[in-house]
């Protein structure tokens, strides 16, 4: 008989549906096809049970109460509807007492806010919308917000940002869980990209969008297409045709990164696909895309927490 991995979803009066609507889509539905064992039950509760109020004049029945998070060993918060009151001093308990005990715990958007306030999050790195990010320092300051991120994380504790970034986490942990493969299948059936922005890992970025100037974006259009000429800002700046500094400065004004920042970031993500592909040798990979071997090494580490070599054993798809 096959065994099951319990997630528990909580929610509170005033929730989002769409939020909690990815959470049952990913892990409340059986999928037989698969034909994985351990595969997901999931189980709604809130701290008190009965009928809850969601956005939109939706009403709907939460029949379990706290007790699930002793059970689960996956926990995920899908939003705080209440941004700036303090979260219930039994809810923090039952996830602290999860985490004690070996759960992971999970937040969508907004719902980082009720784990940042069991003090897990203290010192840690933490997505969240970026409508919400100042709040969300104000509230915690112990907490290290990145507005820029769609999830970050490690293997007991991870956030993500707005509703869409939500599927993307939840993908993540299902291939974490159940390897490429089976992730993909998932994502094909929500009719989603399994990975956004070339891949999707431990740390990912947000794309980048149009600078909104017509010589920036020349610049970064120039530079996508020359990543593994290990091209310099200064040559992006020639083809803005402005000095670096002017080009630096107007390129941190228009994009909130500098240029060197965004060239590291668009040559690891250039390199994810290589890796997740394995057609290349990591060595190769780093020089396609623009990096010397210790330098690939260095700046893959720095940005995804894993060595390219780790991040290719764990999504590549075989």
């Amino acid at each position: 008989m096959a065994m099951h991995h319990r997630v528990a979803a909580l929610v509170f009066d005033g929730l989002a549906p769409f939020e909690l609507g990815v959470v049952v889509e990913v892990f409340g539905l059986s999928r037989p096809e698969l034909d994985v064992h351990d595969w997901y039950e999931l189980v709604v509760c809130t701290p008190q049970p009965g009928r809850l109020d969601a956005v939109g004049g939706i009403g709907l029945v939460a029949e379990h109460g706290l007790e699930a998070l002793d059970e689960a060993e996956t926990v995920v918060v899908p939003a705080w509807p209440r941004i700036g009151e303090p979260v219930a001093s039994d809810a923090i308990d039952a996830l602290r007492r999860a985490h004690a005990r070996g759960a992971r715990l999970v937040s969508i958007c907004s719902g980082a806010f009720v784990l940042a306030a069991t003090g897990l999050l203290d010192g840690e790195e933490v997505a969240t919308h970026w409508r919400y990010a100042d709040a969300l320092r104000r509230l915690h300051p112990r907490v290290v917000v990145n507005e820029r991120v769609l999830y970050v994380g490690h293997d007991r504790i991870w956030t993500s940002a707005g509703s869409a970034a939500g599927i993307d986490l939840c993908l993540h942990i299902v291939r974490s869980d159940h390897g490429s493969a089976i992730a993909n299948q998932v994502a094909r059936r929500l009719v989603v990209a399994a990975h956004r922005d070339g891949g999707q890992a431990q740390f990912i970025e947000q794309p980048v969008a149009a600078a909104g100037d017509d010589r920036l974006d020349q610049a970064m259009q120039w530079a996508m297409g020359h990543l593994g000429d290990g091209i310099t800002v200064a040559q992006m700046a020639a083809h803005a045709f402005m000095s670096p500094r002017n080009f630096s400065r107007r390129f941190r004004h228009a994009t909130g990164s500098s240029p060197r920042e965004w060239l590291l970031d668009r040559r690891i993500q250039a390199a994810l696909p290589l890796l997740e592909d394995g057609a290349l040798p990591v060595e190769s990979v780093g020089q396609a895309v623009g990096f010397g071997p210790p330098a690939f090494r260095r700046q893959f580490r720095r940005a995804l927490g894993v060595s390219p070599a780790e991040y290719r054993r764990a999504f590549h798809a075989a």
